[in-house]
């Protein structure tokens, strides 16, 4: 299964946009990243692009700069991947056990809440 999620400093610059009250251009997330390790500039505005062109990020120009923003919010990203981690299972055996051994993995919060929303679904749809 290929890796689906985000590499680490992908993630760092996704962290910051769904943080951010507004799109963010590449130097202001350069700024927040810098202070916490070594990071180029040109390797933020790279991986910007990148996220960019897997649709993940959005990218506007504004002026002269590039300002970015998140195309979903954290929630429907995790979703997406999810229910794509999901896909792999292909029959309906391996669906289950996938999600079987998804839930015995949540803890007891986790799967409380879990009830909680799957009592209020009307499963006969």
């Amino acid at each position: 299964m290929p890796n689906a999620g985000l590499g680490e400093l992908e993630r760092r610059v996704m962290d910051e946009l769904w943080s951010a009250s507004q799109p963010l251009t590449v130097r202001q997330v350069h700024s927040v990243l810098a202070m916490d390790r070594a990071v180029a500039y040109n390797t933020v505005s790279t991986v910007l692009r990148r996220l960019a062109d897997k649709g993940i990020a959005l990218r506007h120009r504004e002026f002269r700069a590039d300002r970015y923003a998140p195309v979903t919010a954290l929630e429907q990203m995790v979703v997406t991947l999810m229910m794509d981690a999901l896909g792999y299972a292909t029959g309906y055996g391996d669906r289950c056990s996938a999600l079987a051994h998804f839930v015995e993995r949540v803890t007891a919060e986790e799967a409380a809440l879990l009830r909680r929303v799957l009592s209020g679904i009307d499963l006969s749809r």
